[in-house]
């Protein structure tokens, strides 16, 4: 930590992160910077038609419905099976946010299932770094 509980240095950021088991991709710059300026303006998008169905509700509705809609989101999006085999599908989540409809590239390419490297996970692990025992990835997928 810094002394003197101010703001964290560049040096000590670097120290905290550690490359050999998070990846070079998570950094600070990769959770601030999308992955491409379209990924930003898609997301741009979305939103704004997401504020603009929850003005149409709730002017419709009530101002209720949109809070419950929320804390129904809240919920579904927490709900998740332990790690293990099965990946969680978050399908009640999707159904809710409309999401299911949506068929992306990632839903045909690029399966970890269809690897060669592909490690099975430690179902155990998972759950201490969910817990917060343990650091490090949930579920390293490959070697």
């Amino acid at each position: 930590m810094a002394s003197g509980g101010g703001p964290m240095t560049k040096k000590e950021l670097g120290e905290t992160h550690d490359v050999l088991r998070f990846g070079v991709n998570d950094s600070v710059r990769g959770d601030l910077a999308p992955a491409h300026p379209v990924q930003a303006t898609i997301h741009k998008e979305a939103k704004f038609w997401e504020e603009k169905k929850k003005f149409g509700t709730e002017a419709i509705y009530g101002s209720a419905f949109n809070i419950r809609r929320d804390l129904d989101a809240q919920i579904l999006s927490r709900f998740q099976r332990p790690p293990g085999a099965l990946p969680s599908s978050m399908l009640g989540y999707e159904a809710m946010t409309g999401s299911l409809d949506d068929f992306g590239f990632e839903d045909y390419l690029n399966l970890p299932q269809d690897s060669d490297s592909l490690r099975i996970p430690d179902m155990h692990h998972g759950m201490e770094v969910r817990l917060g025992l343990s650091k490090g990835p949930v579920c390293p997928s490959f070697n």
